[in-house]
């Protein structure tokens, strides 16, 4: 998957669940959605919209309320919702897909799937500021779903930060 994507998507917070949740055959209408998800319904509608936007979902003509339309997934949502069930699928409990929803835990762990330095990680996001960087690499570490270690052969000792645990069996939907 494309990494602009990847971040584009996980930029709502429920953006991944509602992937997830169509992938999953839940039905694309959004009272079943709303409920499934568990979201605010301005949160929801934000993230629905961020969907439309990303061209990934679509209301589907002709069928439902104007007022309470149904969505369906497009060609590019049909191949990326796969990747967000899988992800999905690999948490355990509440607290687990809070961190899910920040945006850039998904997007570091796609470029984590094999041990990188800060900047190569930094460098593989684009947009990112080196703050919101250090503070996501922190919070994975908090949760134990990365580690830091220390690369003592380069030139200056620079951290290394490799996925484990959680956050390997979520950076391995990608490779």
């Amino acid at each position: 998957m494309d990494i602009n994507l990847l971040v584009n998507i996980t930029a709502r917070a429920w953006s991944l669940k509602i992937l997830a949740l169509l992938h999953e055959g839940v039905p694309g209408r959004q009272a079943p959605l709303l409920a499934a998800t568990g979201a605010g319904r301005s949160a929801f509608a934000a993230s629905l919209d961020h969907l439309a936007g990303l061209g990934l979902l679509e209301r589907n003509p002709g069928h439902g309320h104007p007022l309470r339309p149904e969505f369906r997934l497009t060609a590019q949502g049909l191949a990326v919702a796969p990747y967000a069930s899988a992800i999905l699928s690999q948490l355990d409990g509440e607290e687990d897909f809070a961190l899910i929803r920040k945006s850039w835990t998904v997007p570091v762990l796609a470029l984590i799937t094999r041990p990188r330095h800060f900047t190569e990680i930094r460098t593989g996001l684009g947009a990112i500021t080196d703050r919101a960087l250090s503070q996501s690499l922190g919070l994975l570490e908090d949760h134990q779903w990365l580690s830091r270690n220390f690369d003592y052969e380069a030139r200056r000792p620079r951290p290394l930060y490799q996925a484990i645990n959680r956050g390997q069996a979520i950076s391995q939907v990608f490779v």
